[in-house]
C-alpha cells in the first residue's frame, strides 16, 4: 500500500481549490441573471430564455474542437487560467449596462470559458490520480464545486438583497483572481498528459505501440453516443427548471427575488455535497447506472412537486431534490466517458463531444421553457418539462449500460490505490 507523495497531496488540494473557487464565479450565471433582468424595462420570460440560451449555444460547435486542444497540449494550466479570467470578465460587464448587446457579450465570452472549464479540469485531475482513482478524484472535485457554490450564491443573495444585485455579481467575479492563484499551485510535472487523454499508463499497456485511436473509433462507439443522447435529454428537463422557478418568485421584488434564489440554489448545492461524497466513496463497488438512473428518478418528481407548490418555502424545499439528482449526474457523467474511452487516448475530445450534445440540451431549455411560459403560463412549461424528464428515465434504463469495468472495483481490504506515476 502506498501514500501520495506531499508534492502530489497539496496540488489535489490546489486542484479543490480551483473547483470550489470557480463555483463561486459562476453563481452569478444562468439563475441570478435570470433574476437581475427579470425587472428590467425589455426584459421578460422569452427574451430572457433566448439570452440564456446563447451562453450554452457558442459551445456547441466549440466543445469537440476544444477537447482536441486539451488532448494535445501540454498547457492544461494556462487554459485553465484563461478561461476563468473569461469567465470572470463575462460576469462582471454583464452589471454595466445590461443590454441585449452588452448581456449577449458576456455570454459569449462566458459560454466561450464554459467550453474549456469542465474538460480541461478533468483532463488534469484523470492525469495526476489516474484512471483507477478517477472516480473517487471526480466526486472529490465535485464535492469542492458544491461547496462554492453555496458560498457563490450566498454572497450574490445576501449582496443582492441588502446591496444590490450588481455587487453579487462583482464579487463572484473576484473570485477569478483566487482561481488563477489556484491554478499556479498545481504542479504540472504531475500532469501525466497520457494519461489525461484516456491512454493507458505505460506499465498497463499491452505492448509499447500505446498510440491514440483515430476518431471514427468515437463514431463507433455506440454506448457513449446514447449516454450522450440520454443525458442531453435530461438537461433539455432539467435546464430551465430553477430559472424560471426563480423568476416566478422574483417578479415585481428583485431583492427578494434574489434572495429566493439564493436560497433555491443553496439547498440543492448542500445536499449536492453528499452526493458527490457518495460517488467518490461507492462509485465503484456500486456500479455508474444504480446511481444514474436515481439522477433521473428524482427529476420528474421534482417537476410534478414545483407545480403544485404555492409558498416559496414550498418551492425551496422541492429544491433540494435537484441536489440528489444534479450532484449524482454531474460526478457521473464524466466517469462514464472515462471509462467508455478508456484507452483510446481520446477522453477529452470524446467528453467535449458528449458535453456538446448534452449542452444541446441545456441551452435549449431556457428558450423552450420561457416561450411555454410567456405563451400558457409557468404551469405549462413545468409539465413540459416534466414529461421530458420522464423519457429520459425510461431510455436510460433500457438504453444505457453499466460502465464500470470489473477491475475498477476496490478490493474489500483497502481503499487506498497507488499513487500515479508523476511525468512532466
Amino acid at each position: 500500500m502506498t501514500t501520495d507523495s506531499p508534492e502530489l497531496r497539496r496540488s489535489l488540494w490546489a486542484l479543490d481549490g480551483v473547483n470550489f473557487f470557480l463555483a463561486d464565479v459562476q453563481a452569478g450565471l444562468g439563475p441570478f441573471l435570470g433574476v437581475y433582468l427579470i425587472n428590467k424595462e425589455t426584459w421578460n420570460p422569452a427574451n430572457i430564455g433566448l439570452i440564456l440560451t446563447l451562453g450554452g449555444a457558442v459551445g456547441l460547435l466549440l466543445n469537440a474542437p476544444a477537447g482536441a486542444l486539451i488532448d494535445a497540449t501540454k498547457y492544461k494550466r494556462a487554459l485553465l487560467a484563461g478561461a476563468a479570467a473569461l469567465t470572470s470578465f463575462g460576469t462582471f460587464i454583464v452589471t454595466l449596462k445590461p443590454t441585449f448587446a452588452v448581456v449577449t457579450a458576456a455570454q459569449l465570452l462566458t459560454g466561450i470559458a464554459g467550453v474549456v472549464l469542465g474538460p480541461v479540469i478533468a483532463a488534469i485531475a484523470l492525469g495526476m490520480v489516474g484512471p483507477k482513482r478517477y472516480a473517487a478524484q471526480t466526486g472529490r472535485m465535485q464535492a469542492f464545486n458544491h461547496a462554492g457554490n453555496v458560498v457563490g450564491s450566498a454572497v450574490a443573495g445576501l449582496a443582492g438583497y441588502l446591496i444590490s444585485l450588481r455587487m453579487g455579481f462583482w464579487l463572484a467575479s473576484l473570485f477569478g483572481i483566487f482561481v488563477v492563484l489556484s491554478t499556479l499551485l498545481i504542479k504540472p510535472n504531475l500532469i501525466n498528459h497520457d494519461v489525461a487523454r484516456g491512454m493507458k499508463p505505460k506499465d498497463d499497456a499491452d505492448d509499447g505501440d500505446d498510440k491514440p485511436s483515430g476518431f471514427r473509433v468515437l463514431l463507433r462507439n455506440r454506448p457513449l453516443l446514447i449516454l450522450a443522447a440520454v443525458v442531453g435529454l435530461w438537461q433539455l428537463a432539467n435546464g430551465a427548471m430553477l430559472p424560471i422557478t426563480g423568476q416566478k418568485l422574483a417578479v415585481g421584488d428583485a431583492n427578494d427575488g434574489a434572495l429566493y434564489q439564493a436560497a433555491l440554489i443553496i439547498v440543492a448545492q448542500v445536499v449536492m455535497i453528499p452526493m458527490a461524497m457518495l460517488v467518490a466513496r461507492r462509485g465503484d463497488r456500486w456500479g455508474r447506472k444504480p446511481l444514474m438512473v436515481l439522477a433521473f428518478a428524482v427529476l420528474p418528481v421534482r417537476g410534478v412537486l414545483f407545480i403544485l407548490a404555492q409558498y416559496p418555502g414550498e418551492v425551496i424545499a422541492v429544491q433540494a431534490l435537484d441536489g440528489i439528482g444534479a450532484g449524482l449526474q454531474g460526478a457521473l457523467f464524466a466517469i462514464m466517458v472515462a471509462d467508455l474511452t478508456r484507452g483510446s487516448g481520446r477522453y477529452n475530445i470524446a467528453f467535449g463531444a458528449a458535453t456538446m450534445v448534452q449542452g444541446i440540451g441545456g441551452a435549449l431549455s431556457p428558450t423552450l421553457a420561457g416561450a411555454i411560459d410567456a405563451a400558457a403560463g409557468y404551469g405549462a412549461a413545468m409539465w413540459a418539462l416534466t414529461g421530458i424528464a420522464v423519457v429520459a428515465l425510461i431510455l436510460l434504463v433500457l438504453a444505457v449500460p453499466e460502465t464500470r469495468a470489473s477491475s475498477d472495483e476496490p478490493p474489500e481490504t483497502s481503499d487506498v490505490a497507488p499513487e500515479p506515476t508523476a511525468v512532466g
